[in-house]
C-alpha cells in the first residue's frame, strides 16, 4: 500500500470494516474527520483507479475491497461460440484464448469472469453476432438478468425469468425467437452477463 495517501489507507480500512453495513459519504466524512464530502469522493475515486476498490455503478454502497490490487490489465478466458438462438455449441471448459481487459471495466474479481463470442441474432439489439460477452461466473440469477447458460448440450445467452418452479429463457429479439420453457433437459447457469464488447 506504499502508493496510497495516508487518508486513503484510513478510508480503505474503514470501508473494509463496514463492508457488511456500508456507510454513507457523510458518515465516512464524520468518522475520518475529512474537511468535506468531496474529499471523501476524491479518495474513493483514487482507490478505484489504483485497483483497491470496485463499486457497483448502480449502487455505490455495494463494493469490494482488494488488499492486493488487481493489475490495470487482466486476462479473461475466451470460450467457444455461445449461440444466441436455438442451436448453441458446447461450452467444454477449454478456453481457446485469453483476452486482455482493463480491470476497471469489471465490477468483480477478474478470476470470476469469462468471455464467450455471441452467435445469432436472438439478443439483438443488445448483443449481436461476433460481440464478446463478458460474464460473471454464477450458478444463479435474478429475474431479468441476461445469462450464459447450458441447456441440454447447448450453450445459449438468454434473459432469465423464474416464477414458482417454472424457468423461462427469453430472447430480446422476441419477433424471431420464441421463449424457451425449461423442462426435463439439463439446465445450468454459467454466468450473468456484465459487459458486451461490440464486434463492430
Amino acid at each position: 500500500m506504499n502508493d496510497l495517501h495516508e487518508n486513503q489507507v484510513l478510508l480503505l480500512k474503514l470501508l473494509d470494516e463496514h463492508i457488511d453495513t456500508p456507510l454513507t459519504i457523510r458518515q465516512i466524512q464524520e468518522i475520518l474527520n475529512f474537511s468535506s464530502s468531496s474529499m471523501v469522493a476524491h479518495h474513493i475515486q483514487k482507490l478505484e483507479q489504483k485497483g483497491y476498490l470496485k463499486r457497483n455503478p448502480h449502487n455505490p454502497r455495494d463494493y469490494q475491497i482488494f488488499i492486493n490490487p488487481e493489475r490495470p490489465i487482466v486476462y479473461l478466458n475466451l470460450y467457444g461460440h455461445a449461440q444466441c438462438g436455438k442451436n448453441g455449441s458446447i461450452l467444454d471448459g477449454n478456453p481457446i484464448d485469453k483476452i486482455p481487459i482493463a480491470s476497471r471495466l469489471l465490477k468483480f474479481p477478474a478470476n470470476e469472469g469469462f468471455i464467450v463470442t455471441a452467435k445469432g441474432n436472438s439478443m439483438e439489439p443488445l448483443i449481436k453476432e461476433g460481440d464478446l460477452v463478458i460474464a460473471h461466473k454464477k450458478n444463479e440469477a435474478s429475474n431479468g438478468d441476461n445469462i450464459v447458460c447450458v441447456y441440454g448440450e447447448k450453450v445459449i445467452i438468454k434473459t432469465f425469468f423464474k416464477q414458482n418452479d417454472t424457468i423461462t429463457l427469453s430472447s430480446l429479439n422476441s419477433k424471431s425467437h420464441s421463449p424457451i420453457i425449461i423442462v426435463d433437459d439439463y439446465f445450468k447457469i454459467e454466468g450473468v452477463v456484465k459487459n458486451v464488447i461490440k464486434y463492430s
